[in-house]
């Protein structure tokens, strides 16, 4: 046994003690883990609280090839070896890998949910063809109030024209109601327990951010650019409007350590204080 007190360690503190086997080079990337039975005899414990502790750092990124077959592998650690990449190239790999978990928990701050439904399409195929099925999916996203006056997008000219609102307004509700369709079909085709939640933020976010799995925040600024777009019969909207698809995205994973854990904790405190303090029901109408 690891502890020599006669107390059975938690499955909390057998996490941490296999996550700081990880961190000081004991356990390296593509290393197999024990199996549970020899873990639970190392540890002087159940099975089950093993089975407890695997869970957590499987969420937390650290374990891959987890599979009732045969004992996970410590995960390959990826936050910078790539660097920044546009967010319609980094987010949809990114995404698919937050559904390996039995659990997936996705929650984003953004304008509209547009890229974030293009991303969810490569999860969602692999659960349609048999590679992949988590238990349960939980998806919290904020979007701007229709309320509020965005600080974008908006018109050149006239800062309070309403077809430049209406546009954005479109485009939020119609992006919601795929990624939400797209989502909740899957309790019905496979059984997966899925709740898609939405609020409303008193704000115009100036910044994209995607918290996976409580274990990885995917940040991305929203350039501001002018651009022109055209409606209806030649009619065209002169507007100030983000680059939300070509923006970098930043990742910050918490398994690093560091300001790389300190960034994910902090940010998924903002979420969360947003979440249930400011932010109201959102209808997507």
């Amino acid at each position: 046994m690891v502890s020599g007190s006669s107390r059975r360690l938690s499955s909390q503190e057998i996490a941490d003690v296999l996550r700081e086997r990880i961190r000081a080079g004991e356990l390296k990337a593509g290393d197999r883990l024990p199996t549970q039975a020899e873990l639970a005899d190392e540890f002087g414990v159940e099975r089950g609280t093993v089975r407890l502790a695997l869970r957590e750092l499987q969420e937390g990124g650290l374990l891959s090839n987890v599979s009732k077959g045969s004992p996970p592998r410590i995960a390959e650690v990826t936050p910078t070896r790539n660097g920044p990449q546009p967010t319609m190239v980094g987010l949809s790999p990114r995404i698919t890998e937050a559904f390996s978990v039995p659990h997936v928990r996705i929650d984003v701050v953004c304008l509209t949910a547009e890229t974030l439904t293009l991303a969810l399409d490569g999860p969602v195929r692999q659960i349609h063809d048999g590679r992949i099925r988590p238990e349960r999916i939980d998806v919290r996203i904020l979007l701007p109030s229709r309320e509020i006056n965005l600080a974008f997008p908006v018109s050149v000219d006239d800062q309070g024209d309403d077809a430049v609102h209406k546009r954005w307004l479109m485009q939020r509700n119609a992006q919601g109601y795929v990624l939400r369709h797209n989502l909740q079909s899957l309790r019905s085709s496979h059984g997966i327990d899925v709740h898609v939640t939405f609020r409303a933020l008193p704000f115009t976010p100036p910044v994209k951010l995607y918290l996976l799995n409580g274990s990885a925040a995917l940040l991305a600024y929203y350039t501001i650019t002018r651009r022109e777009e055209e409606i209806s019969d030649g009619e065209k909207l002169d507007m100030y409007d983000a680059l939300g698809s070509a923006s970098l995205l930043f990742s910050f994973e918490k398994r690093a350590g560091g300001r790389d854990a300190a960034f994910v904790d902090e940010s998924q405190k903002w979420f969360d204080a947003l979440w249930e303090t400011i932010t109201t029901d959102l209808k997507l109408s």
